[in-house]
């Protein structure tokens, strides 16, 4: 039995086909990274709820600790 070596230039090619996924998934997938992205944004806007004030006063005291130092020199 002669033994027939297969092209060099095909195993990328056969390692693609195998590692992709399968075509059913694609819509799931967007669903997944569409609740990500709401998970994300409502954590964003409790963040900015919660310490928006806090962080307001902090940069009014910066900003108003520059405008004296400015004024001084």
């Amino acid at each position: 039995m002669i033994k027939i070596k297969r092209p060099v230039f095909l195993y990328p090619m056969r390692m693609a086909v195998r590692l992709r996924r399968p075509t059913c998934c694609r819509g799931q997938t967007l669903v997944e990274y569409a609740l990500i992205l709401a998970f994300i944004s409502i954590v964003a806007i409790a963040v900015l709820i919660n310490f928006g004030q806090q962080a307001k006063s902090l940069y009014s005291m910066i900003d108003s600790g520059v405008a004296s130092a400015a004024a001084s020199h």
